[in-house]
């Protein structure tokens, strides 16, 4: 039994299915080799077990421009500091762009990098894009995030007349080029029909990446069992997320009285990275602590209904403010590990919900690979 936290540390089990810490690199110029700033970087998540880690570039909407391209661009650009992050340190991260890759990082002691896209916006209704982004090393895309396409809805309300009420015909397509390509299908903000018809248009098992349930705390962005249970007869994945409010509708209420104080409104409103990062440290320090036992219960709802094969982990480790107790950076994964250790969770069961069902669905869309794999990236410069 693993009774020692720190040698299964050791083994890297952890595929985490989501983060956005590329935004510091590009923006704040963060070296993500080193510890600092931040949730996550190469040095605190190998102390916490990191195996393999999606980076998602994730551009925020006030960058489309579709004129100027903006929300390609901003995306690209997030994209690159993926590759030069791996170049810089190649014996911490390598890309992985497969199960073979992945299996070969882990055999290194390197965490395996899996580019990734939040939002799909950032093609602007290209197929063509789609696959640029495909060759040069994207593997997961969520299809949507808060901001409704013209192709599929989001979680969110307030849709325009021209959003679909799931995916249209164009939707539906690009889920058979990410098929097709070997790039996994993320529901996570996507709307209760968009989910369903994506399941319905997906010959591959699908994912969400990072979602709570909505039997725990009722959140738009959560998955009900409905859901849960369609996810598991895909074969697919869900990922129970860190953020505060879509865990504990208490823990909602407790950010919102933070922010509005003075000391919270001090830091200004300005939509980038770095407030973002000085309001997040304020929002941790100053909220009341949620405890990781809220974790544990999403992660044990999510295995009733959808099975133990069915769960992972997905933090949003540096695209939220806030994270419970215990899990306040890339160093705390095995915290998880011992809280569901005393839930009854055995060896295997752990290594299933750590990274191992993540790893089976990523194997199963992207394919077994070739030495060659990675030659055949095309380079970004």
């Amino acid at each position: 039994m693993h009774k020692d936290f720190i040698a299964l540390a050791r083994q890297r089990p952890v595929f985490d299915a989501h983060a956005d810490s590329l935004q510091l690199a590009l923006d704040l110029g963060r070296d993500l080799g080193e510890s600092g700033a931040g949730h996550l970087d190469l040095v605190r998540g190998k102390s916490g077990g990191l195996g393999a880690l999606v980076f998602v570039s994730w551009c925020d909407p006030r960058f489309i421009d579709e004129a100027q391209h903006g929300a390609r661009e901003r995306t690209r650009l997030l994209l690159r500091e993926f590759h030069r992050l791996a170049q810089r340190h190649p014996a911490q991260v390598r890309f992985a762009g497969n199960a073979r890759e992945l299996a070969a990082a882990r055999a290194a002691d390197q965490l395996a990098g899996i580019p990734g896209i939040e939002g799909g916006h950032s093609i602007e209704n290209s197929l063509d894009e789609l696959q640029w982004f495909f060759e040069r090393g994207i593997r997961v895309m969520t299809l949507v995030w808060n901001n409704h396409l013209r192709w599929i809805r989001s979680c969110q309300p307030d849709a325009g007349a021209d959003v679909p009420a799931g995916l249209n015909e164009f939707g539906r397509s690009v889920v058979r080029s990410m098929n097709e390509l070997g790039m996994v299908v993320d529901l996570s903000h996507a709307g209760r029909q968009s989910f369903f018809d994506a399941l319905e248009a997906s010959s591959k098992p699908v994912i969400a990446s990072h979602s709570g349930c909505m039997a725990v705390n009722e959140h738009q962005r959560n998955l009900d069992d409905e859901q849960l249970r369609a996810l598991a007869g895909n074969g697919g994945v869900v990922g129970i997320v860190f953020c505060t409010p879509f865990l504990d509708a208490a823990a909602r209420a407790e950010d919102s009285r933070v922010r509005e104080s003075a000391e919270y409104k001090a830091l200004g409103s300005a939509p980038d990275t770095a407030t973002f990062l000085a309001q997040s440290e304020l929002l941790q320090a100053r909220a009341a602590p949620l405890p990781l036992e809220r974790v544990l219960d999403h992660v044990c709802h999510a295995v009733e209904i959808a099975g133990i094969d069915h769960v992972g982990i997905g933090s949003d480790y540096d695209g939220i403010q806030r994270t419970p107790q215990g899990l306040e950076d890339a160093s705390c994964y095995m915290n998880l590990a011992r809280g569901l250790r005393q839930r009854g969770f055995t060896d295997e069961e752990l290594v299933k919900v750590l990274g191992g069902n993540f790893e089976r669905v990523y194997a199963a869309v992207t394919g077994a690979g070739t030495a060659a794999a990675s030659a055949a990236l095309v380079p970004l410069d």
